[in-house]
């Protein structure tokens, strides 16, 4: 583990060691290149350094990644893109995590943090012309000793190759020489058809740490004199402390302290199992909280009854309330969708050691801005006295973008003054979790006699995930994860009204896989095939009518649709279903082959086809693995996932009642990449969208009922069944 460096240390040794060193600092629209002389040389702050380039005598290339790999492989896609403009040979690239610091922040949204499926959309260019600089600078100091034009030079495999004489350098020898030269203001970037890296399935620089143990996660983190730590956290929303036995805690062999934090009671222990056993002895009675009567019945009934209040209009094009007067066919469908864990298979975790001027954390997260703000807050100490070490994370999925637990773990370090280790369990998270939001729609739409879409109106009533992260991205009221890809749909709505209504609810909501797109692309694309089940049209068809302007939506129509055998004889027994979605500026479609044991209700997916368009691919196989990560996540939530509540609490506590799709189950997953040319735009959250609609347009062309409710597990689907026979 490296302890981050304070800015003007970390430049102080660039410039002093051996090597080339180049900084990238934020300007108001850009990204400047720099040379680290520049900027110790009264470079004005706003002006800071973000992404970090190395290239040492030994030829090794040190690539700084100021993102976190949460398991979507940017540890290796974003030195891929440096790496390929450098020319470098693959073998001499490493990759080093950047500390914590304002120099890191990303360079469109202003914070240190890995969200919205954007590490590479946001620093693609950045970092094409962090490798191009180099290169240049690298070949400039190549001409030189060669006494010939720089273009008389190719750069590859770490080394500047003389064409004329066949003579060549590597980058090693020239690094030194090259760091006294000035840095190009506009260096040339590569055609795409000279790239050598990009677009190719290279294997990822941390799999060998990670097949061999040898990588670090936040639970693998062990300090010397370290103690570890459990917290008895209130078993409903608004409970509070009636009593404990805090002594017959510390009469528990190990444990060494209890005392009082924001969230509950922490137990520090010599071991785990101590801690545990500890809270267990604390015997703490609870109040019965602020919302006794909150269960999982009334959450969806709460989502329900808001669908009858008035809404904040995001949208309001053409005529639609004419539209809907003049239609040949209407329809109208409600939807409720629950409330959804995040469940990564490293349940939340943190370090902390603290002492009177000094904070260290250990910690799996996602939001290193956010760390930095808490720890700021709770210690008082300045950043510079704080060190943040980000280590692998066992999954997220939106998770780790909270730091309620590193906060614990510093309010628990102060409680027992000396180093301690912070471990959920999985009940802990579960039970504890910014969840995704429950959801209900209402979507009302009108044919005309050519079964042809006129109108669509659209209502969305859901907690908002903003109101407690980023009140100031509230527009009017309106949460914008709640209404995505609705307003801006892929889909040329010929008239369109998009309401959002605020629904005030006990359990706290936070950025899930997806967000909001998890919600409305199953909403809209089974309702889409309702209404060409109206129109009496092929559910296929009637989308592309409403994608004339979105030629790359139906081209991953078109490849699913003829790789999954659209409109050819069925498999007997099964039946397939279509989905499409643009989400991150991604566009996905998907096929799913499926069928319903009728006796039963149990749904079995035999296979998904998926065809997505993410511009221009920088690791193809990243590509497919995210996809097909997101896929069985997407299928999961589908048939299985749902937080359930009872008396004011979450009564969902582990795997055996918040079950996720098993390995049995998981279907044959096939995907197609397009070969796009547009930039690079987001992968690592859109595989989930499309999973349930397709799943469940299958369903109904299998048995004939639609499906409006989230999970559509055995019990729900024989309930469906039996009202259609009766």
């Amino acid at each position: 583990m490296k302890t981050p460096l304070s800015r003007r240390h970390f430049l102080k040794g660039c410039a002093s060691g051996a090597g080339l060193f180049l900084a990238f600092r934020i300007a108001p629209s850009c990204f400047e290149c720099s040379a680290v002389q520049d900027i110790l040389n009264g470079t004005p702050e706003r002006f800071q350094p973000n992404i970090w380039l190395s290239v040492t005598p030994d030829d090794l290339v040190t690539i700084r990644v100021s993102k976190c790999d949460i398991g979507q492989g940017v540890y290796t896609s974003l030195p891929m893109i440096v790496a390929d403009e450098l020319g470098a040979a693959w073998d001499h690239v490493r990759y080093e995590l950047a500390p914590v610091a304002d120099e890191y922040r990303d360079p469109v949204w202003g914070e240190q943090v890995t969200a919205g499926s954007a590490s590479i959309s946001h620093l693609y260019e950045p970092l094409r012309k962090a490798g191009a600089a180099a290169r240049e600078m690298l070949a400039e100091a190549a001409a030189g000793m060669f006494h010939v034009p720089r273009d008389r030079l190719v750069a590859g495999n770490s080394a500047l190759r003389c064409v004329d004489s066949g003579l060549s350098l590597s980058y090693g020898k020239l690094c030194a020489r090259a760091a006294k030269l000035p840095l190009p203001s506009d260096p040339p970037l590569k055609r795409r058809d000279q790239f050598t890296f990009i677009g190719k399935d290279l294997p990822r620089l941390d799999i060998v740490e990670k097949v061999n143990g040898s990588a670090v996660y936040g639970m693998d983190v062990r300090i010397p004199g370290m103690l570890h730590a459990a917290v008895d956290r209130p078993p409903v929303y608004g409970g509070r402390v009636l009593g404990c036995d805090m002594e017959a805690a510390l009469r528990v062999p190990g444990v060494e302290k209890v005392g009082v934090i924001d969230s509950g009671l922490a137990v520090c222990a010599a071991s785990l199992a101590a801690a545990w056993e500890g809270r267990n002895a604390l015997r703490t009675r609870w109040s019965t909280g602020k919302y006794p009567w909150w269960d999982t019945d009334s959450a969806a009934r709460t989502m329900q009854e808001h669908l009858d209040r008035q809404g904040v209009n995001k949208i309001s094009r053409g005529d639609v309330e004419g539209a809907m007067k003049k239609a040949s066919v209407r329809l109208r469908a409600d939807y409720v969708l629950p409330y959804l864990a995040h469940c990564p298979m490293e349940p939340p975790n943190c370090t902390v050691h603290l002492t009177g001027d000094r904070c260290r954390i250990w910690a799996s997260c996602q939001n290193q801005t956010a760390m930095m703000d808490t720890a700021v807050e709770e210690t008082g100490l300045r950043p510079h006295q704080i060190d943040i070490h980000i280590l692998f994370s066992g999954g997220s999925f939106g998770r780790r973008y909270e730091v309620d637990f590193v906060r614990e773990a510093i309010q628990t370090a102060r409680v027992c003054k000396k180093p301690v280790r912070l471990m959920w369990t999985r009940e802990e998270d579960i039970k504890n979790d910014f969840y995704r939001p429950g959801n209900a729609a209402r979507i009302e739409a009108g044919l005309d006699s050519r079964g042809r879409l006129l109108a669509w109106r659209h209502k969305v009533a859901a907690p908002s995930v903003y109101r407690r992260i980023a009140t100031s991205l509230l527009s009017d009221g309106i949460d914008p994860a709640a209404v995505e890809a609705i307003h801006n749909s892929v889909y040329d709505f010929p008239a369109v009204i998009v309401d959002y209504v605020e629904v005030k609810a006990p359990p706290p909501v936070g950025f899930w896989r997806s967000v909001g797109n998890s919600h409305n692309a199953f909403t809209i694309e089974t309702f889409m095939d309702e209404l060409a089940g109206a129109a009496g049209r092929d559910p296929i068809d009637f989308r592309m009518d409403l994608l004339d302007r979105e030629p790359r939506a139906r081209r991953v129509l078109e490849l699913v649709a003829a790789r999954a055998g659209w409109g050819k004889k069925n498999t007997k027994g099964r039946y397939l279903g279509a989905a499409l979605h643009l989400s991150v500026y991604s566009y996905v479609a998907k096929v799913a082959e499926v069928s319903v044991n009728r006796s039963d209700g149990t749904i079995r997916v035999h296979r998904i086809v998926c065809a997505v368009d993410c511009g221009q691919v920088v690791n193809r196989d990243i590509v497919r693995a995210q996809m097909e990560g997101g896929i069985i996540y997407g299928l999961s939530a589908a048939l299985k996932e749902e937080v359930r509540f009872a008396a004011g609490g979450v009564v969902s506590e582990n795997f055996n009642d918040y079950e996720p799709l098993r390995i049995h189950e998981a279907p044959d997953i096939e995907v197609i990449i397009v070969d796009s040319r547009e930039k690079p735009t987001g992968v690592g959250e859109i595989g989930v969208p499309s999973a349930a609609p397709a799943v469940a347009n299958a369903v109904s062309a299998a048995c004939g009922v639609r499906i409006r409710r989230l999970p559509m597990t055995p019990d729900r689907m024989v309930r469906l069944l039996s009202r259609r026979v009766g």
